[in-house]
Order: structure tokens, then sequence, then C-alpha cells
């Protein structure tokens, strides 16, 4: 499968990405995990499409307005709403979830999750799942 670039000025892709977002969340199959939050970490990398970069030269540089770009604190707070907004058995579809909401702008081309939880093994620092999903 041929893999997209996250960032790429010659395709016009600019990478924006969240990094190590730790939250509470009920998540897992377990009865304790219906009950009580875990801590869990979340990275969200996006590939954008970058109306700017095909035009752009050495002297010129995009508008400075936020309505041009993805706003990544629209995406973290989309993040903590998806992550709070109920108990989810599966890492696997929290982090599908989270990529569905990133791909609704439609400037968003590729989004790759992770989500893991910090807190089940006493000798590993993490578990869990990365996907990628990518406009059709």
């Amino acid at each position: 499968m041929d893999r997209p670039r996250i960032a790429d000025a010659n395709l016009g892709i600019r990478h924006v990405f969240l990094r190590d977002m730790v939250l509470s969340a009920r998540i897992g199959i377990y009865a304790h995990e219906h009950t009580t939050p875990q801590r869990i970490r979340i990275n969200v990398d996006l590939g954008v499409t970058d109306d700017g970069a095909l035009a752009m030269s050495r002297a010129s540089v995009g508008r400075d307005e936020l309505a041009r770009v993805v706003d990544y604190e629209a995406l973290a707070n989309t993040v903590r709403r998806i992550c709070v907004s109920g108990h989810v058995n599966l890492v696997e579809t929290l982090a599908e979830r989270l990529a569905e909401a990133a791909l609704e702008d439609v400037r968003v081309i590729y989004a790759r999750i992770t989500v893991e939880k910090l807190d089940i093994f006493a000798d590993a620092a993490s578990a869990g799942v990365a996907v990628e999903r990518r406009r059709r």
C-alpha cells in the first residue's frame, strides 16, 4: 500500500500535529475499567492541504490568518470532547473516532492517531494502537 506523505511542499501538504496529550478516559472491556477513568496518551498527525505551498516563493508567505489553516486548539478541544463523551471498550474505537473527526475538515487528507493506555502494565510504559485514515 502506498503510504501518503504527511508533509510535502511539492504536493501542497502541511503536517499539523498534537503531541502527547494525556487525558483521563473511561476505556476498556473489564468491569473495573467501566467505573474508573484511566490515563491515556493521544498523538495526532494530520496531512493537510496547503494552498500556499505550491505558489509560495522565497519572498512570499501565506496570509497570517487562522482561517487559512487547521486550528490545532480546536483540534485539541475535539480530542478532549470525544475522550470524555462516554465509555469506550476499545482503544481502536477511540482512535477511529478521533480520525473520523479530524477528517471532517475537508483540508485534512490524512490522519494518523495513536491512543495509548499508560497505566495497565507495571513493566511497560504503555499499550495501545495507531490507526491511519485518508480521505478517499
